[in-house]
């Protein structure tokens, strides 16, 4: 019994006796870029010794680094695994765990050698992703690590050159008695497979705002929802979403995915925004009746409502406008050789412009898809805020003013379609501005419908801008790179000329795609009246058939 607890005391000694007698290093990197080394960075620090490598940061260590953030950790006894270890914006930690990423490494051994910090170094290379990788490593320490994951295994890392400008190299090597114990596993965190641990960090660093999850968008009212308002037969669906605060530094994304499930045809799309900073606004419309909007006449008979901006209203703002493609998912089954259809349409556009009328408010978005199917379509739409790549949040956000929006969202709900420019008025519209304004740019988005072969969907129409009563802008919308988009439309009609419906040019859309805006710089208006005309020469209907073009248009500026 003696023995065996001296046999256990001496063994204690010999593990303790090692662990004292382990060379621990921290080694601290900078980057650089085309030569130049950026000031104040957050330097890269890795500590190591003969079992353990961790890789860490500056901030990390003194506590100034704001989540979500990784750490990488070796345990290079029993199996060489590769950790993995985040910590998120809730506190919580996370980690995932791999015992063969190490040993999948690969690298071109080189005859080139060079001296980094009194070491002598060697040089191997690869690629990853398409770019060129150069390391250099020493093994004259005893101990390995890196600044990332690439080259665990190779020795000490003391310099990593990316396409031959992107350098991370080491500043200085010192020894040190102990690895803090502050980057050491608590056994609270929770494992996860690469692919969930990596979507949950890439969440983590942006702010993500649901407005609409695979919500219906048909024409039928048997579709209910309390958090949702629906108009137009269900074809419009309104939401009241709070938005947080958007520094200038940030950017704003919309996003929406569509699938068909029932309509065959492509349709007019919208995300859009309602201003309620007037007497009345686009909703009050909606549940009053259009006809209780504000109406714009051009002289040929009709009335459209809600469409310019007057000194009590102000049309609403289209985020993002898109365009259904003929029956994605729904009409998969339509095969043909060597087609593979998508399964669902994704619209993403940046919009950080309009982010002045976003930040810190609680606004209603809207999303639309005109048909008269029972089944149409179903779509989940949000918007995500970016940290910009500046950390500084300089000056303001842009203001916006909307001054006119001829997509007639509610068409289904008896909104006219925008047909006024069958006339040389075509769309005027007055505005005022209380102080003088800067910078200031015209955000215009325009399509032109009526399909068939001499409709404006089919033919190119000039569209001329006028800013008090002087030619501002003209230019010819038109895409002509539409059968890029033929795996997103099954349903789309054949010809014999072997062409596919959706292969047409059409004015300035196609179908599965967004039509982005065009921003037409107005330089500084003073304070006062001003007057703004779209002019577009519209075609003459054929029977039932008639043409039309929505346009959307929004001032920013300081």
């Amino acid at each position: 019994m003696k023995k065996s607890i001296l046999f256990t005391s001496i063994l204690c000694l010999s593990l303790s006796s090692q662990a004292q007698k382990l060379s621990n290093y921290v080694i601290q990197y900078n980057q650089s870029f085309n030569g130049n080394t950026a000031a104040n960075q957050n330097a890269i620090l890795v500590y190591a010794n003969e079992k353990e490598t961790f890789v860490s940061s500056a901030k990390e260590m003194n506590g100034q680094l704001a989540p979500p953030y990784e750490r990488v950790v070796v345990e290079r006894s029993g199996g060489n695994a590769l950790l993995k270890i985040a910590k998120l914006k809730d506190g919580s930690i996370i980690l995932t765990k791999d015992s063969l990423a190490l040993s999948k490494q690969k690298f071109n051994a080189t005859d080139e050698t060079k001296t980094i910090l009194g070491y002598p170094c060697k040089k191997v290379e690869t690629s990853i992703n398409s770019n060129k990788i150069e390391v250099w490593y020493t093994d004259k320490l005893g101990v390995k690590g890196a600044p990332t994951e690439l080259g665990q295994d190779l020795g000490l890392v003391l310099e990593v050159i990316r396409n031959g400008n992107t350098r991370t190299f080491a500043t200085k090597v010192e020894k040190v008695k102990t690895i803090p114990d502050q980057l050491r596993l608590k056994g609270t965190e929770k494992p996860y497979d690469e692919l969930s641990y990596k979507d949950l960090i890439w969440k983590n660093r942006f702010i993500q705002i649901p407005v609409f999850r695979k919500e219906s968008i048909r024409f039928s009212d048997g579709v209910k929802s309390d958090s949702i308002l629906r108009f137009a037969n269900g074809t419009v669906l309104v939401k009241k979403v709070k938005i947080p605060k958007i520094k200038t530094s940030d950017n704003v994304f919309v996003q929406l995915v569509e699938q068909s499930k029932g309509d065959a045809y492509d349709r007019t799309g919208s995300v859009f925004i309602i201003p309620t900073n007037k007497a009345q606004s686009f909703l009050d419309g909606m549940k009053n009746g259009m006809g209780t909007l504000p109406k714009y006449e051009n002289g040929n008979g009709k009335a459209y409502q809600g469409v310019v901006k007057t000194a009590s209203f102000e049309p609403i703002v289209e985020l993002m406008r898109f365009f259904t493609p003929f029956g994605v998912k729904q009409f998969n089954y339509l095969q043909l050789k060597d087609k593979v259809w998508q399964d669902s349409v994704l619209y993403r556009q940046d919009v950080t412009e309009l982010a002045g009328m976003l930040s810190e408010q609680e606004v209603y978005v809207g999303a639309f898809i005109g048909n008269y199917d029972k089944n149409g379509h179903e779509v989940s739409v949000e918007l995500t805020i970016h940290p910009g790549f500046d950390a500084e949040s300089k000056g303001s956000l842009k203001k916006t003013m909307s001054l006119f929006t001829t997509t007639n969202v509610m068409e289904m709900g008896g909104q006219e379609y925008g047909s006024m420019f069958d006339k040389e008025k075509g769309l005027t519209v007055s505005f005022h501005l209380d102080q003088d304004a800067k910078n200031v740019q015209l955000r215009y988005i325009t399509t032109g419908h009526g399909g068939w072969g001499n409709g404006d969907e089919f033919v190119p129409k000039e569209n001329r801008i006028f800013l008090n009563d002087s030619l501002l802008f003209k230019y010819t919308p038109w895409r002509n790179d539409c059968g890029s988009y033929r795996l997103s439309n099954p349903a789309s009609g054949n010809f014999a000329t072997g062409l596919s419906s959706s292969d047409l040019s059409r004015s300035n859309w196609c179908p599965g795609t967004v039509t982005p805006p065009i921003y037409i710089d107005l330089g500084d208006l003073k304070a006062g009246d001003h007057t703004m005309q779209v002019q577009i020469p519209q075609g003459a209907p054929e029977g039932t058939s008639f043409s039309s073009w929505n346009v959307t248009g929004t001032l920013l500026f300081d």
